[in-house]
């Protein structure tokens, strides 16, 4: 085996030894501790499992990238600047998208607007990871679960802290390597080359325009939502403005504008949390007494198990599964692992990314749980953000703040915008009519257009919203992973996999999601991910030894 490849399995599987031993260290600091005050104020149980195994964790990850993990030589490599200003945050999204689109003019257009030119280093590795994985469910739909459940619920978002660490560490550097050989610019280019399979190509490419759409209509009502309460802009007004906003900057601008505004909006969304954070804390008296007033509402909302006792060890156990180890099937995260330019920026991402997730995952959730101190009262959870910054921020402050959510839903919605583009025109046009690979002018014009009509499309789908978006954008995640996540892995990491197995695994995996997701079917209170995650593996290794038999049979004499 080539030796690049014997250094990615065994950095793949130290990434996911790490991330076991990070959930075990993580259950036995969630239920083994007593719940009285530590000395942050804060429950020793949420010491320990939100503040102490997260900080182990990012030290071992610096300690494996810097011991364990070496550079190994890419074919390509090229330099990206990122500056981040603050000022008129909306125009320089676009002023960012008219140089990713001068830049485009020249080279190969469609690894240019799909992949950058496989150009990012580790610093927008990291930001254009962690701001596409947290979306507005993560600063909106997260927040206003954790202000109706309590603490719990920001014990359940830190469990998906080793997201980055396992996505790079499994996926990162192998299916670079491979892409690269391959050429592939979309995750269904590495399907197809894989596989050798045009029926799964077009099965992959449906499923991830169905679930793009829910995931990203999610997005679109965050946004809308998040101008409606913190700038009294009218829902439909908001949606207009800011649906137009995205699908015009991600249509022109491609991938480059996507990752460039991903590291500008990743800075936003830090500065935003840290600030947010302090002003709530603040603004509730002090850790004491936003814990005290927590307890007086329902003593339920400071316990491991949350508000209602929603937070069972199987809902747990569902909620890593779909939010943490489910990542590396998600497309949208795949194809940023083929996007970097050599091995160092891998090793800058791990660290960075996972630093970076930690503090707006604990840093939000918080925001959102303390907030029920500060505001007891609101009807709708998804509120809880938008009306803290306008409630204990200065106006100025929540004004810059407004930018930091509305940075982590653009950049979620640019990433899948471009993946549902890249699908339409890459695996399915040029799929059926490969001889217009070469006009480049037209397939400029049918890129953007298409980028622009799918937006438009989203925004006519979120017109009438939910009350809370967190469920809908839980349930187009697990629909890609139940999808992809078994072909991709299987097809990376098991020499024997073959297309028998992966249409099966996908066709399985989709039923079973969609059945049981549908009727709102939970064996042993289990997510839909869990079962079908399961049965799709099963029908993965089933398909595989029937695909296996038939070619042993047709290779036989007659």
């Amino acid at each position: 085996m080539e030796q690049r490849f014997v250094q990615a399995n065994r950095e793949a599987r130290w990434a996911l030894g790490l991330t076991l031993l990070y959930l075990l260290a993580w259950s036995l600091a969630a239920y083994l501790p007593d719940s009285n005050a530590g000395i942050t104020g804060l429950p020793h149980w949420f010491e320990m499992a939100c503040l102490l195994v997260p900080l182990l964790f990012i030290g071992l990850c610096w300690l494996m990238v810097r011991g364990i993990f070496r550079d190994i030589p890419w074919r390509i490599a090229m330099q990206t600047e990122v500056i981040l200003p603050l000022i008129a945050y909306l125009l320089l999204v676009f002023g960012l998208s008219v140089y990713a689109y001068t830049r485009r003019q020249s080279g190969n257009f469609l690894s240019e607007y799909f992949l950058g030119n496989r150009s990012m280093g580790g610093f927008v590795l990291a930001m254009t990871l962690t701001a596409t994985y947290i979306s507005a469910s993560s600063f909106i739909g997260g927040p206003g679960a954790a202000y109706k459940y309590g603490l719990g619920w920001v014990l359940l978002a830190m469990i998906q802290l080793p997201a980055v660490w396992l996505s790079l560490g499994v996926l990162g550097k192998k299916f670079a390597i491979l892409a690269r050989r391959y050429n592939a610019i979309t995750l269904n280019d590495m399907l197809f080359a894989r596989y050798k399979s045009r029926l799964l190509v077009w099965l992959a490419s449906l499923s991830l325009l169905v679930a793009f759409l829910g995931a990203m209509t999610v997005q679109f009502i965050g946004g809308a939502r998040l101008l409606e309460t913190a700038a009294g802009i009218p829902y439909d007004t908001g949606l207009l403005i800011f649906g137009i906003s995205i699908a015009l900057y991600t249509a022109f601008g491609g991938f480059r504008a996507s990752v460039l505004n991903d590291a500008m909006q990743g800075l936003v969304m830090l500065i935003g949390t840290i600030l947010l954070l302090v002003a709530v804390i603040h603004a509730a008296g002090g850790l004491h007494s936003a814990v005290d007033k927590l307890q007086q509402i329902d003593p339920a909302l400071v316990s491991p198990q949350g508000g209602d006792q929603i937070l069972s060890l199987p809902f747990m156990a569902s909620f890593w599964i779909l939010v943490c180890f489910g990542v590396i099937g998600l497309p949208h995260t795949a194809v940023r692992c083929i996007s970097y330019k050599d091995s160092k920026a891998v090793h800058r991402g791990i660290i960075l990314g996972t630093i970076v997730v930690a503090i707006l995952m604990f840093g939000m959730h918080l925001a959102g749980a303390l907030g029920r101190a500060v505001l007891p009262d609101l009807k709708i959870p998804d509120q809880v953000i938008p009306t803290l910054m306008i409630t204990v921020l200065p106006p100025y402050a929540a004004g810059i703040f407004l930018a930091a959510p509305m940075a982590a839903i653009m950049s979620t919605i640019n990433a899948q915008l471009l993946q549902s583009s890249a699908t339409i025109i890459k695996d399915l046009y040029l799929g059926v009519r490969p001889l217009q690979m070469n006009n480049e002018k037209m397939i400029k014009r049918f890129s953007s257009l298409t980028t622009l009509i799918l937006g438009l499309l989203v925004l006519l789908a979120a017109w009438r919203p939910p009350e809370m978006i967190i469920w809908l954008n839980l349930l187009a995640f697990g629909g890609l992973e139940a999808v992809f996540l078994w072909p991709l892995v299987l097809g990376l990491y098991w020499e024997r996999a073959n297309a028998q197995g992966a249409l099966s695994s996908m066709v399985t995996g989709a039923l079973c999601y969609t059945l049981l997701a549908s009727f709102g079917l939970q064996l042993a209170g289990l997510h839909p991910i869990v079962p079908s995650l399961l049965l799709s593996l099963l029908a993965f290794y089933l398909g595989n030894v029937y695909g296996e038999k038939r070619q042993l049979a047709s290779s036989l004499p007659s």
